[in-house]
């Protein structure tokens, strides 16, 4: 058959009129019940389609998943009309990105592994959805522990601890159920969830418990239709770390109810001295758990989008079921980056401790730092932190009544003394301000001095309610 193109006319009434190819006359059929006109050519019939309705006007819109999808901190920071002071050079203390400053680089074996993988040529194609076995491998044995013991079919390797979160959401809940947040948390929770059209239940964190889960509160919130229970220990943004016992109390509550943990432990064995931080799994004797982690905090190297999905199937709750939703929904993507991946056994196995104790002995100067010269500045109240990189500051609103709320508070301060803290409003806890801890020493120091100097500014001793008030 030759490949002619024709043309198909209809008339006013739906039925064929002539038609042509070539200049030659075609015979023309009655279109038929499914708005096929047909046509013939060189002996054969050809269905053609004809539209039964077009569309007047151009009209393409958004999905509900995209109007959904709204990033807490993206809608407030946008809002605020940061206009630094032009005479005092810009501190950024709001990002969590280590690599901001240029004082806190990767170790040179992190670097030595990435150009191993690409010199070797191995790893320029795509790798299975999963990750490559030996990188699984690699991660599996870096992990595992008698308590808690991993192979390479329990990892699944993905672009960043974000990616990660989002399949361990995926995978366990549906559009009507609900999971648990900590009160305050990272945001991506919300912002995931609510997309897929899961409702999020908020569990309170209690600052003068530094941080500690209001256990009764978030028992409270569990119903028939909470799906998952998500755990972030180290904490962002509190900088708070989980004593074992008090793990052990939330391992209680999530075995009462039957409920999955999702352990987002990104931070994982970046905590101070004299802290631990077990994992989540190390701890379960029957609750099933998937932790998410990655490279990012602890490598220092969160633009390289490394991450994972550990799963510690407890008395076989997840099943194969849960493992092959798992790969499913990897497979939506291409996975994490080949070359990293090619990477991952040398970053893992090669990395001294000396980098890893490098970074903690810088942010235990900072948090030493930030703690002690705030705890004097009236009308503040800092908490103190125990790991990953931040540290929480109260705001006594009461005592700065020119001051509407938290967002205002830190506004202001980036307009008067350039520098630019991170309201908690962004996770769902007002009336603090969030310190990232990975800036130089010198510049921790001068920040604060910044910070007093714009409190004592604005302080009154007076409450915006005008009662005195002791300091």
């Amino acid at each position: 058959m030759d490949n002619k193109s024709y043309l198909v006319k209809m008339n006013g009434n739906g039925v064929c009129g002539k038609s042509t190819l070539n200049g030659k006359s075609l015979s023309g059929n009655a279109v038929n019940g499914n708005g096929l006109g047909h046509v013939t050519t060189n002996g054969s019939s050809y269905p053609a389609k004809v539209a039964k309705s077009r569309r007047l006007k151009w009209e393409v819109k958004p999905s509900e998943m995209a109007n959904n999808t709204l990033n807490p901190i993206r809608s407030i920071v946008d809002e605020m009309k940061l206009t630094p002071n032009p005479d005092k050079p810009m501190i950024a203390l709001s990002i969590g990105d280590p690599t901001v400053f240029g004082n806190l680089p990767t170790d040179d074996s992190v670097l030595q592994a990435m150009k191993d993988a690409i010199d070797s040529h191995k790893y320029n194609g795509y790798a299975p959805s999963v990750g490559y076995v030996k990188s699984r491998e690699a991660v599996a044995n870096f992990y595992s522990c008698p308590e808690a013991p991993l192979e390479a079919e329990d990892v699944i390797l993905t672009s960043g601890c974000s990616h990660a979160i989002d399949l361990a959401i995926s995978v366990l809940c549906n559009p009507g159920d609900n999971i648990l947040v900590p009160r305050p948390g990272f945001s991506l929770y919300k912002t995931l969830a609510v997309s897929m059209g899961i409702k999020v239940k908020f569990y309170d964190l209690l600052p003068e418990k530094e941080w500690e889960v209001d256990l009764q509160h978030m028992e409270s919130l569990i119903d028939e239709s909470t799906s998952c229970l998500i755990v972030t220990n180290p904490s962002n943004p509190c900088g708070s770390v989980f004593s074992k016992d008090h793990l052990q109390k939330i391992l209680k509550v999530a075995s009462r109810h039957r409920v999955p943990i999702l352990a987002d432990e990104i931070y994982s064995d970046m905590v101070l001295p004299g802290c631990s931080s077990p994992s989540m799994a190390s701890l379960s004797s029957d609750v099933p758990i998937m932790s998410c982690g990655g490279l990012a905090k602890r490598w220092l190297v969160p633009g390289w989008r490394m991450g994972w999905v550990l799963i510690h199937d407890r008395n076989n709750v997840f099943g194969s079921a849960i493992r092959q939703g798992l790969v499913k929904l990897s497979q939506r993507i291409l996975g994490a980056c080949s070359l990293v991946q090619g990477a991952l056994e040398g970053i893992l196995n090669n990395t001294p401790q000396s980098f890893y104790s490098n970074t903690i002995s810088l942010l235990k100067t900072n948090s030493e730092i930030c703690f002690n010269e705030l705890s004097s500045v009236p009308g503040l109240n800092p908490v103190r932190t125990s790991g990953a990189m931040y540290l929480m500051v109260g705001i006594d609103l009461d005592h700065f009544p020119g001051f509407e709320n938290d967002v205002d508070f830190t506004e202001r301060m980036v307009t008067e003394q350039s520098v630019f803290c991170l309201p908690t409003s962004a996770f769902e806890f007002p009336n603090f301000f969030r310190v990232v801890l990975t800036v130089p020493e010198q510049m921790m120091v001068e920040a604060c001095v910044r910070i007093r100097q714009f409190c004592l500014c604005h302080y009154q001793h007076h409450s915006r309610h005008g009662n005195q008030l002791d300091q």
